[in-house]
């Protein structure tokens, strides 16, 4: 039997959305509300095991009285206010950041990226092909993990997982200025000289498949990653005793990635390095 703990219980607010009435747990953001409404807001940045950082700018909407479009992922509902999440305004922003995000950067791994930009009708390609990018190989230094910034969008969630909100490493920070700002670890030197302790954290929350596998990277460049013939299993780590909750993805019977339930309350999404990346004894058929 599951036991779901109830917590504290909060005050419900009300507000208008799109012009309803809405109820929303005190605290609540105004991405999560829409969220419980059934409303469909596009993200990048956000993310449930972090706090916003207001990075990508997809989620904006409108809220009655302020200057400026606001971000949703991180603008709290406060009672009587007004949201208004698809008028014109709101989707010409959206049309605009997701156009400069697929013209400097690759989306193509992106989930829902190509979705969304067919909906906006943006049009990447309208800024010709000089538009500025960065073109640069992915760093495959290490075993475990690949770090592609073609497909790096500044969201810092790699940063925020691998710093004070999660790991507490600090292996990475955000190097450079401007158009030559990137996620890097200390002088930019190889992952494996850095203190990076591999736990893997960074790729659970990179919104791009800038930060994958080596697994997955491999079996994408040789055409065989698919995955809609994964299957998702979800078990306990048997390396120790704090009880971390695995999600195994299972292709032709071999697994290919372990991720972590992100509503587990041991890990919030979390790993070391053996739950992440210590599965191949499992499939060693020798």
């Amino acid at each position: 039997m599951t036991v779901t703990p109830l917590g504290i219980p909060r005050r419900l607010l009300e507000f208008t959305l799109d012009g309803e009435p809405v109820r929303a747990p005190e605290g609540s953001t105004i991405l999560e509300a829409c969220r419980a409404a059934g409303k469909d807001i596009p993200t990048l940045c956000e993310g449930d095991t972090l706090a916003p950082k207001n990075a990508c700018r997809v989620c904006v909407v409108e809220v009655e009285g302020s200057r400026t479009l606001v971000p949703a992922c991180s603008r709290r509902a406060e009672p009587g206010m007004e949201v208004r999440t698809g008028t014109e305004r709101a989707r010409h922003s959206r049309k605009i950041v997701l156009e400069l995000l697929a013209s400097s950067v690759d989306l193509s791994t992106t989930p829902r990226a190509a979705e969304w930009i067919e909906e906006y009708e943006a049009k990447p390609d309208r800024f010709g092909p000089d538009a500025a990018r960065l073109n640069e190989e992915p760093r495959v230094d290490n075993d475990l993990y690949v770090r592609d910034y073609d497909k790096c969008i500044l969201c810092y969630k790699c940063v925020d997982a691998c710093g004070d909100q999660w790991q507490n490493t600090f292996a990475i920070s955000v190097a450079g200025r401007g158009f030559d700002a990137r996620i890097a670890v200390e002088h930019d030197a190889p992952l494996t000289d850095s203190a990076c302790v591999y736990c893997g954290n960074c790729i659970e929350v990179c919104p791009t498949g800038a930060l994958s596998f080596k697994s997955e990277f491999d079996m994408r460049a040789a055409g065989t990653w698919n995955e809609s013939r994964q299957s998702e299993t979800t078990t306990v780590c048997a390396y120790c005793g704090v009880g971390c909750n695995l999600t195994l993805h299972v292709q032709d019977n071999e697994i290919v990635k372990v991720t972590s339930p992100h509503d587990n309350p041991v890990t919030h999404g979390n790993l070391c390095i053996k739950g992440r990346f210590g599965y191949q004894h499992v499939q060693n058929r020798d």
